[in-house]
């Protein structure tokens, strides 16, 4: 199944080379975002904020054919 994929800020260092092209990547059926993000080698820990369709998820949600995917790491400002 095909989703879309979006790490922002220094997650997209985690990128794998393949999927450097395109935000659409082919993903398997059952995946969970934390699954998606564990098999390119993201720490979890550094992952402050998911959001599966523009709705903050847990991660733990399966994906969806189509949907989109987009993780935030911790940000500071002031």
């Amino acid at each position: 199944m095909k989703i879309e994929r979006r790490l922002f800020a220094s997650l997209s260092r985690y990128l794998p080379e393949e999927w450097k092209g395109s935000p659409v990547v082919e993903v398997p059926e059952g995946m969970t975002a934390k699954n998606l993000l564990e098999k390119i080698g993201v720490p979890l820990g550094a992952v402050k904020v998911i959001f599966i369709n523009g709705v903050h998820a847990s991660g733990d949600e399966v994906i969806g054919d189509g949907d989109r995917v987009g993780v935030f790491p911790p940000v500071a400002g002031g």
